[in-house]
């Protein structure tokens, strides 16, 4: 029997990003990737990412902006975004279980979908732009 609870407010979306986050930072396929794209921008992406899923699970709007331009023009493949979703399903469900830990992870996994999609549709065609 699972006792762990279901995402509820703000302080667990904070312990999954920021767990998920020190893991991404040392992975070896994907560390260097984020590293190197958000320098020493850490904690404003952090901060960023708190208010993505604050917005998305918990329904606060408090995250305004477009995601996917910033992911537009990075060097990724299937292999990276299987490994994300690896790396943040199995942050979610080391500390969550619910509806909302379940929708995190579909929520996850229909952006990996999504942005590979989209990366590779603006690979194929670069003369479109993504703005």
């Amino acid at each position: 029997m699972n006792t762990q609870q279901d995402i509820q407010s703000l302080d667990n979306i904070k312990v999954i990003v920021d767990e998920f986050y020190a893991k991404i930072r040392v992975d070896q396929l994907l560390g260097g990737l984020f590293n190197g794209a958000i320098k020493d921008r850490w904690p404003e992406h952090l901060e960023k990412m708190y208010r993505f899923w604050q917005t998305v699970l918990l329904e606060e709007h408090t995250y305004k902006g477009s995601p996917f331009p910033s992911h537009a023009g990075l060097p990724v493949e299937q292999a990276h975004f299987d490994r994300w979703l690896h790396l943040f399903n199995t942050t979610v469900d080391g500390h969550f279980a619910g509806e909302k830990a379940e929708r995190a992870k579909w929520q996850g996994a229909r952006m990996a979908e999504l942005f590979l999609s989209k990366i590779q549709y603006y690979r194929d065609h670069p003369a479109i732009s993504v703005l």
